[in-house]
């Protein structure tokens, strides 16, 4: 199988989308890892983080990427935004010799785009707690093997073809 790769970065940067979109573009399947912890547990990561705590999310996660890595049926994983700052989520990704792209989104497209949504952020409910959080997570990003910086305007297609000359799928 052609190498896993798993889309990072902070929430609102579109992980997601640019996920499914380069899972289409090398006919791969796309496992968004947000939806397949609220399948495998029936609660949101909203809900698991406001009612058990992000400790106790954060094990679910690990144990979620875990299972999807190990079934071994996903070419393009978007993880959760904070997936890639455990260092043992970075490690299974190692191990399972995956490639790691970092969305780098400027923090006020992102926090645009969260405000838009109006979705349960937990970890992010007011601009100056995410701020403190994108800024603290920034130095683990760039531990991704690929960097592409946005704007947040670029055509999802641009993307995908600047991923896949970084790195040959």
């Amino acid at each position: 199988m052609a190498r896993t790769i798993v889309i990072t970065g902070f929430m609102g940067c579109g992980k997601s989308k640019i996920a499914r979109e380069l899972a289409h573009s090398l006919n791969l399947t796309m496992v968004d890892l947000d939806e397949s912890i609220t399948a495998r547990t029936g609660r949101t990561p909203a809900q698991l983080i406001n009612e058990d705590g992000e400790r106790a999310f954060r094990a679910v996660e690990t144990d979620a990427l875990r299972e999807v890595l190990r079934a071994g049926e996903a070419g393009v994983i978007a993880l959760g935004g904070g997936a890639w700052i455990e260092a043992a989520n970075r490690e299974l990704i190692n191990e399972y010799n995956c490639a790691s792209v970092w969305l780098d989104v400027p923090f006020e497209v992102c926090w645009a785009r969260i405000e838009y949504a109006g979705e349960d952020r937990p970890l992010g409910k007011t601009r100056d707690q995410a701020l403190a959080l994108y800024e603290r997570r920034r130095p683990v990003y760039q531990l991704a093997t690929i960097h592409v910086p946005l704007l947040g305007h670029e055509e999802v297609d641009d993307l995908i073809t600047q991923i896949n000359a970084d790195q040959k799928f």
